[in-house]
């Protein structure tokens, strides 16, 4: 009963990844983007090293920069990627030092000053954060690849902003200009083979995933039929990174509007960085340590000891996990806990949810089952006011499972998807199991985990990159 676990989307969720936490993949959003004017795009948001503290400093949260964090588009349903894009992190210190007595010595902090709002003014920071971004078509490691690049200036290098330290290292203890610095950070790109220029932000922002996770852990410890905001969202106060695209609908797809889409997280053995043009050996050096494309499968799914293994598999090699799909153990531990009956064996229906695609939903043409996160661009999205957050379930078809988006209470309607509601011959009248901790759109949630009418802590925002600015730790209390 101890394999029970209903954490963040994908936070710690495998032993292996434990030892790597800025490989770790936390969650993967894809949805048409709801922003006014941009409903012609999808975006797509990959969160890495979470359970970030507001005070983790002197280091703070840096990416790695022996790493390739990747999102993968699968838009012909045969489970391999056909886009791949790359992101791959440098970090330069830049040994800032002060004067002590005749000699000059480096400081042990990230800044030596404030910083900002300009993305420029960053003469006191100690590290500066800067990212490439490829776009692969073909085979992740041997396709075609072109450097996405900056629209506005050319530049194949892009700069991350700083995490928020605090109010006092971004320009003197004013709230709002961390936001300004961070969106200055916001670039168009240009990506070969688009017609039409797309987005791109890497930066910290504040968790959106939403779960009552300390009694989650404690074999659910709370009412699985309670109300569904009767609980505190235990990720409030935490951070995360966030890799966030905006790319046009018609360069994604292909002859089918549904595409599939997944983030993965390698080790890269290759120091001096040579082979990235020229490819030679370059397959042999990468170990994918991180996957994610549904949320919540490595942990409600996949058995303890194929965590990693599934951390490591592509989509094409999804057949040797079936079994943990047709026959999840998760309704045999919630029949054990709280005499709930499990739906009877093998579920079709959850091979529709996490491995096919739901037919006349978001199935491609000639899928083959694998799992992935998949969404139909051709349904119109929904915006922020209007969104269900219990999407398809709830007769709002351009959320879960049809893609992902920050207010979909994907936690909920996993929930009832595990306890059959697919199978339901009354899905309206199906019991409402819930976590307790309440996720939408407009939701607001202030550092504590309640739930608040203050704009101050609304935890989304209704346009790129859609994830709000960060919490901060100081001056305390957190803002």
């Amino acid at each position: 009963m101890a394999g029970i676990t209903l954490q963040g989307s994908s936070h710690r969720e495998a032993p292996g990844i434990t030892k790597t936490p800025k490989l770790d993949g936390s969650d993967f959003y894809m949805f048409r983007s709801y922003e006014t004017g941009r409903s012609e795009f999808v975006t797509l948001l990959a969160n890495y090293s979470p359970l970030q503290d507001v005070y983790g400093g002197p280091n703070f949260f840096t990416l790695d920069d022996d790493g390739a964090y990747e999102i993968h588009i699968d838009n012909d349903g045969d489970a391999r990627e056909d886009i791949t894009f790359q992101f791959r992190f440098t970090n330069t210190n830049k040994n800032l030092t002060v004067p002590v007595g005749d000699k000059d010595v480096a400081i042990p902090l990230i800044n030596i000053g404030p910083i900002g709002p300009g993305p420029l003014n960053t003469a006191n920071l100690n590290v500066k954060e800067t990212y490439t971004l490829n776009v692969i078509r073909g085979d992740r490691r041997t396709g075609r690849r072109h450097a996405v690049t900056n629209a506005s200036t050319g530049s194949p290098t892009l700069r991350k902003p700083v995490d928020r330290i605090g109010d006092k290292s971004i320009q003197a203890n004013d709230p709002t200009a961390y936001n300004t610095y961070a969106n200055a950070h916001i670039y168009p790109i240009n990506i070969p083979g688009c017609q039409t220029d797309g987005r791109v932000f890497v930066g910290q922002r504040r968790e959106g995933f939403v779960v009552n996770l300390a009694e989650a852990f404690d074999l659910i410890n709370t009412n699985p039929l309670g109300p569904v905001d009767g609980e505190t969202n235990s990720l409030a106060a935490k951070n995360v990174t966030t890799l966030a695209l905006e790319v046009p609908i018609d360069c994604l797809v292909d002859n089918d509007p549904v595409i599939g889409g997944w983030t993965t997280a390698s080790r890269v053995d290759d120091k001096d960085r040579r082979g990235w043009d020229f490819w030679g050996g370059a397959p042999g050096r990468f170990e994918q340590v991180s996957r994610l494309g549904s949320p919540l499968v490595n942990e409600l799914v996949i058995g303890l000891k194929d965590k990693d293994f599934f951390n490591a598999a592509e989509p094409k090699e999804d057949a040797r996990f079936a079994t943990y799909v047709t026959n999840p153990t998760l309704p045999a531990l919630i029949q054990a806990l709280f005499n709930v009956t499990a739906p009877a064996t093998p579920r079709s229906d959850l091979v529709a949810v996490f491995l096919t695609g739901v037919s006349g939903l978001n199935q491609p043409n000639n899928v083959r089952p694998a799992e992935m996160l998949r969404l139909n661009t051709a349904t119109a999205p929904v915006a922020s006011g209007q969104q269900n957050s219990l999407g398809v379930i709830a007769g709002d078809n351009a959320g879960f499972p049809n893609g992902r988006r920050p207010g979909d209470d994907v936690v909920d309607i996993a929930l009832r998807a595990v306890e059959g509601i697919l199978l339901s011959p009354a899905p309206g009248s199906f019991p409402a199991f819930t976590d307790g901790a309440l996720v939408n759109a407009t939701i607001a949630y202030a550092p504590n985990g309640t739930i608040t009418a203050s704009p101050t802590f609304r935890l989304f925002r209704d346009s790129f990159p859609y994830l709000q600015t960060p919490i901060s730790g100081s001056p305390n209390p957190l803002h």
